[in-house]
């Protein structure tokens, strides 16, 4: 198993074992991955004992809570997307959903979580569109012919688990290429929410100077991640209660500070993995709007 599957399975037994999903389901897309109900079985057990007690967050002044407000912050000026192809490595053809600012600060590279392109991931595309940032949401999946040819989500996830890291990297990068056709002489940057969180982490240890900033939501940290070559100032945003991704900040800090990139680390208080996706049951209003104006922040320190 590889380091991004095992994120992937482990992250559907913390969901059985946080109560998002009943067992059989649980067990259903652990199968779809290729796990034995026997392997399955002993996940779910190993990650219920773990969350036998669970966390309970800290309340800090301004700490984030939970809010039933599901308006995502951005959304009054978000600029529709619209779907485009583009071209990839080895000759293929990759997709994604274009969102262009009207006079672009600079450009966004948009990666979506572990249930490929969707609306969601769309709308974030759009609303950075909507702040100044041109933005690219690529499709990952754009091999099997992309994340609408899967009907059940747990059919993309499952799909993307098998995907050799070294292929999302060239997707990513020939997004990248992507970008600064569409939008020249501006900066380029990446953002990637849980999985995609981690396939920013990945962009950034390709070492590609052209990206100029990056903000992994949430995101597991390759193995021996090395950033050397790679000039982007980081923001790494965390959540208080995702104790299985913040498992890997000290080494994700450690790793930026070895390759002397410019970053901030910063956890939000309350806060669970998956907080600025507003169509799930982890979403926290107060930290996704914290979280979305520290990311405009940082872009325009340093794109523009």
């Amino acid at each position: 198993m590889t380091p991004f599957q095992r994120y992937i399975a482990e992250e559907i037994a913390v969901d059985h074992a946080d109560g998002l999903l009943t067992r059989r389901e649980a067990l259903r897309r652990l199968g779809l991955m290729g796990l034995s109900l026997t392997a399955a079985s002993a996940l779910l057990a190993a990650c219920s004992n773990e969350n036998g007690s669970p966390a309970t967050p800290s309340s800090p002044t301004g700490a984030a809570s939970a809010s039933p407000d599901r308006t995502p912050p951005g959304s009054a000026t978000a600029v529709a997307t619209e779907p485009i192809t583009f071209p990839g490595p080895e000759g293929r053809t990759l997709q994604g959903a274009w969102a262009p600012a009207a006079e672009p600060r600079g450009a966004v590279l948009v990666i979506h979580e572990n249930k490929g392109l969707n609306d969601h991931i769309r709308s974030v595309a759009g609303r950075l569109a909507g702040a100044g940032y041109s933005a690219l949401a690529i499709d990952l999946l754009s091999e099997e012919g992309g994340t609408a040819v899967f009907t059940d989500p747990a059919q993309a996830t499952a799909a993307l688990s098998t995907v050799p890291p070294q292929r999302f990297s060239q997707d990513m990068r020939s997004g990248i290429d992507e970008l600064t056709r569409r939008v020249p002489d501006r900066d380029v940057g990446a953002v990637g929410f849980c999985f995609g969180g981690g396939m920013t982490w990945l962009l950034l240890t390709t070492g590609d100077p052209r990206v100029a900033a990056a903000v992994p939501f949430y995101g597991p940290l390759p193995d021996a991640a090395d950033f050397a070559g790679s000039r982007a100032a980081v923001l790494a945003i965390y959540a208080e209660l995702d104790q299985r991704v913040n498992a890997s900040r000290d080494a994700a800090t450690a790793a930026l500070e070895r390759a002397g990139l410019a970053h901030e680390v910063v956890t939000y208080p309350g806060a669970d993995h998956a907080f600025f996706n507003d169509t799930g049951p982890r979403y926290n209003a107060d930290a996704a709007a914290g979280a979305y104006d520290r990311m405009l922040a940082w872009f325009g320190t340093h794109l523009g």
